[in-house]
């Protein structure tokens, strides 16, 4: 199938090979005042064609075919802007002004369709954090974007895994209903991806369903990162933390041409530690001390005017003390905040790898992109680890069994074509294939200990559980989507993906007793199983373009999360799979995006209705803590999204977002002691009521020329009431959160002291629904220094 693949992508390149006129582009980027701009940046959208402008603010961009593009213009410390711009056979001269980022909103050009468009021109409902708010909201991990863009909260379960909702859309197993891609790569699953972020030029949410172009695991939406690349002008920058907790954070990046408009290199690197925020009362140590070490490395190189080759390397290594930093109970969590009572503690060593490469060509009938990528996760516990969250001589997990269990490999690989960046026709379409094979080989004891009746009544102390898993799965995917111009102002959009995956799983479990000297062995079972599942995700819509700074669309959008197989039971003389169904979500939206006053005052609302069926839903087995999905349900999500930002008074930017969902199960049957209990009408996990960010930032000018200045930001962070099991007993009620920024920047330099959550409120961030509970980080503060060149 590859094979078939390979040979229709170079007939199709073959055939695009036709002679086009040639312009150029030459040019100068200044301030209000008339000064040249050095080291902005100039880029024709969707193309390889951009340049960096010179110490006067100069730029020339050569062998541009003729036809009508988008420009982007952006530099450190002015609004971005993107414009339209028609390229003739005429070398052409562009002079173009950009004002300060105090007095107008940013241009913000994102690649959530799969193209390179603004933000505003996109139908339906996103939110997009370019560089310069990433910082400003101190987004040190993808969890930290929760209410930043509406309906969006991410529970941290204490162990590095985050676990996210849009719009009631919730991930309740390892397969995630909120797709997550950095730099394109889709980490695939909740032990795949890589949480820390650093050198970031942007975040994209794309809220709703996403499954036309972004296939599995999109149901709920999907999270762009985009980390900064090289280009013509070097830059790079430095930055240390320092904060209360013992926290520490250094990291630091270069990007420069090695040959100029050739070859470019992009290195960055992170390293962050902390004592953590729990006490471990059993031994008076810091449980949940952690350290991490960070790499990401970019190779770019533009072999002519259409093919551009891209070389990436992603690296994360953890180390967690404390791996799950849970209390018993949801009053126990409260009564004797951020401490814990373990006696099995052990370093939990997270590694992950990520590789891809990408071919870009450029050509005059339609562009292609095509990307490979490999990635690796394991996940192992140095010793055994509390599996009953207390100092009792309870259960214990151990799941160091060597390098060649307990992780998980995934390779991927998408073609891609486009319409041209220069295309005149009414239609821009994209159309696309993806392949996928993952092999995750896992193996896990149990071990009851002398107290485990204190946990089970029918647990054998000194027993083991050991269960051998060996999963496996492929898939394959066409896609295509399109957006055909029916007048001036209103276009029409449709699309379709269709999506096939094989899975097979074998499952080994073996029952031990332990002996004088070795364990006994006293049972096994030992079976296999198969499943094919397969999924349509179909778009439309219509926008409408109001004016050139009003847009309205409504949409209608599907998609899914993979189906699986799943062990019924951990004891050995039970039959151990199932196979569970995909799961699906219809979301129905209607919106508009509004810029005004000379892109001083951004306005975007929308509203949105989703049906999910075949709902996945977890069932713990304890003690064991062993994890059950089946399908039990179908799900209703409605609700509304605002999103606005001003800059109406000078050097003051206000950002307001805020979202209402209301998420609640039209059926529901979960398996409860032998029966079933029927939970029809109850509310989903993980989903806020509302979420609401509002956010105020206020510069001072110390010098006449503004080069420096005092910055004051504050944030007001407020959640509604959400539940973390589905009966809906573990609840956390509506709380607020306050954060701050504040200090000096300038020539480069910023002097920042930071708090988060200075009002110290104590809330639940994550709970299981067995009531093992994990409070959100107490206050914390730290000053940051940075230096950007």
């Amino acid at each position: 199938m590859l094979r078939s693949i390979s040979f229709v992508v170079l007939l199709c390149l073959s055939i695009s090979s036709m002679a086009q006129n040639i312009s150029s582009l030459t040019g100068k980027v200044s301030t209000v005042s008339g000064e040249g701009i050095p080291g902005a940046t100039v880029h024709l959208l969707n193309t390889h064609f951009g340049s960096a402008t010179d110490l006067d603010g100069n730029f020339s961009i050569a062998q541009i075919p003729t036809g009508d593009y988008r420009l982007e213009v952006s530099a450190i410390g002015f609004a971005a802007i993107e414009k339209p711009i028609t390229i003739d056979q005429e070398n052409q001269t562009l002079n173009m002004t950009l004002v300060k980022a105090t007095t107008q909103l940013d241009a913000i050009v994102v690649t959530a369709q799969k193209t390179e468009e603004e933000v505003q021109k996109v139908p339906f409902g996103m939110s997009a954090i370019p560089s310069r708010q990433v910082l400003e909201y101190r987004i040190w991990n993808s969890k930290d974007i929760t209410a930043i863009s509406p309906n969006l909260y991410s529970a941290d379960p204490g162990d590095g895994r985050n676990v996210t909702s849009i719009r009631g859309i919730a991930t309740t197993s390892y397969d995630p209903t909120v797709a997550t891609y950095i730099d394109g790569v889709n980490q695939f699953g909740l032990d795949t991806y890589i949480a820390q972020l650093s050198d970031i030029e942007r975040i994209e949410v794309l809220r709703g369903p996403q499954g036309t172009l972004y296939g599995r695991n999109a149901m709920g939406g999907v999270i762009n990162i985009i980390t900064k690349q090289p280009t013509n002008h070097a830059s790079g920058f430095g930055e240390i933390n320092v904060g209360s907790h013992g926290q520490q954070r250094y990291s630091a990046g270069v990007r420069l041409p090695l040959v100029r408009n050739k070859l470019f290199l992009g290195l960055s690197g992170m390293y962050d530690r902390t004592d953590g925020f729990y006490t471990n009362v059993f031994d008076n140590s810091h449980f949940d001390e952690k350290n991490s070490v960070m790499g990401n490395y970019y190779l770019k190189y533009i072999a002519s005017p259409s093919w551009a080759f891209i070389a990436n390397v992603k690296h994360n290594t953890n180390h967690n003390n404390g791996t799950f930093p849970l209390e018993s109970s949801v009053d126990a969590a409260f009564a004797n905040p951020f401490t814990v009572n373990q006696n099995a503690t052990a370093t939990m060593v997270d590694k992950t790898f990520n590789a891809s490469v990408a071919a870009n060509y450029v050509g005059f009938t339609f562009n292609f992109s095509s990307q490979t990528t490999y990635q690796s996760n394991s996940r192992l516990y140095d010793a055994p680890l509390d599996g009953d969250f207390s100092p009792i001589d309870g259960v214990t997990i151990v799941n160091d069994y060597g390098g060649n269990w307990n992780k998980v490999d995934v390779v991927t690989q998408e073609f891609k074509f486009t319409s041209p960046a220069n295309n005149t026709s009414p239609l821009q379409w994209t159309l696309g294939t993806y392949l996928f094979y993952q092999h995750n080989p896992v193996k896990q004891g149990t071990h009851f200990g002398d107290d485990a009746a204190y946990i089970d009544p029918g647990a054998m102390p000194g027993s083991t559980v050991l269960t051998t898993a060996t999963g496996k799965g492929s898939g394959l995917a066409f896609f295509g989507q399109a957006n055909y111009k029916l007048s001036d102002r209103l276009s029409l959009i449709a699309g379709l993906r269709y999506d096939y995956e094989h899975k097979e799983q074998s499952v080994l479990g073996e029952f031990y007793v332990d002996g004088n000297s070795d364990p006994v062995f006293v049972t096994r079972s030992d079976t296999s199983a198969t499943a094919n599942f397969k999924a349509f995700s179909p778009k439309a819509g219509l926008a409408y373009q109001a004016s050139e700074n009003s847009n309205l669309y409504v949409t209608y959008s599907r998609g899914f999360r993979a189906g699986g197989l799943t062990a019924i039971s951990p004891d050995p003389s039970q039959p151990p799979l199932y196979a569970y169904k995909p799961e699906f979500s219809n979301n129905f939206e209607a919106g508009i995006k509004n810029m005004f006053l000379d892109n001083r005052l951004k306005l975007n609302f929308d509203a949105f209705y989703i049906e999910s069926t075949n709902v996945q839903v977890p069932t713990l087995i304890l003690p064991e803590g062993f994890t059950i999905t089946k399908n039990a349900g179908a799900l209703d999500s409605y609700g509304v999204e605002l999103e606005t930002s001003a800059t109406v008074i000078k050097s003051l930017q206000i950002d307001y977002n805020f979202g209402y969902t209301h998420a609640t199960f039209k059926t529901l049957d979960v398996p409860e002691d032998g029966g079933e209990v029927d939970l029809s009408g109850n509310r989903q996990l993980f989903s806020p009521e509302f979420t609401s960010m509002l956010a105020a930032q206020y510069s001072i000018n110390l010098s006449a020329s503004g080069r420096y200045k005092f910055i004051v930001r504050g944030e007001w962070q407020a959640l509604g009431s959400q539940f973390f099991d589905l009966a809906n007993n573990i609840e956390q009620k509506p709380y607020s959160l306050l954060n701050t920024r504040l200090g000096f920047a300038g020539d480069g330099f910023e002097l920042m002291f930071w708090g988060r959550n200075l009002t110290d409120e104590k809330y639940i961030s994550y709970a299981y629904d067995f009531g093992a509970t994990h409070l959100g980080n107490p206050k914390n503060w730290g000053v940051t220094l940075r230096k950007n060149f």
